[in-house]
């Protein structure tokens, strides 16, 4: 059976200067800059990306359509509610769901459950500011996905930023 490569991606910098609700939250001109970087990053860095499940925020829908546009093949993108403010057990919820015929998704979402996501999974801690990304390794089937059960292969800002 593959390994599957699970991508745990926070938005980029979101724009602080009106008076939006959290949700509909623009990028700021830096995330605007940061989020191709991602996207460059990911094409050299991957062979190809299967799914990207997306939360509904603005910024975050805003980051992954910048990504996307970096990648040679862009995949197929779902817009999950439940990312937005999801906590690590949430999100391990929508990890487990996903079929076993996709091998790499990226998870376009929030702190502290992006964060939190990455210790449950891996054991270690990975610092995730925004435009952070982490690429886990998974064995075995995504509903098999559990504490300790994976290994953090890169985490930070793509080196670009």
């Amino acid at each position: 059976m593959p390994k599957r490569t699970l991508i745990l991606l926070r938005h980029a910098k979101s724009d602080w200067s009106g008076d939006e609700t959290d949700i509909v939250r623009p990028l700021a001109k830096r995330g605007r800059r940061q989020a191709p970087d991602i996207g460059r990053w990911l094409a050299v860095n991957l062979d190809s990306v299967d799914l990207a499940i997306v939360s509904p925020a603005t910024r975050a829908l805003n980051t992954w359509d910048l990504v996307a546009a970096e990648l040679d093949v862009p995949p197929p993108t779902r817009i999950d509610d439940r990312v937005y403010a999801a906590s690590d057990q949430q999100l391990l919820t929508i990890v487990r769901e996903l079929p076993d015929d996709i091998e790499t998704v990226v998870l376009v979402g929030h702190n502290p459950g992006i964060e939190d996501l990455v210790s449950l999974l891996t054991g270690e801690s990975a610092r995730m500011p925004t435009s952070a990304l982490a690429v886990i390794t998974l064995p075995g089937r995504w509903s098999t996905a559990g504490r300790d059960s994976a290994v953090l292969r890169a985490s930070g800002r793509s080196p670009a930023q």
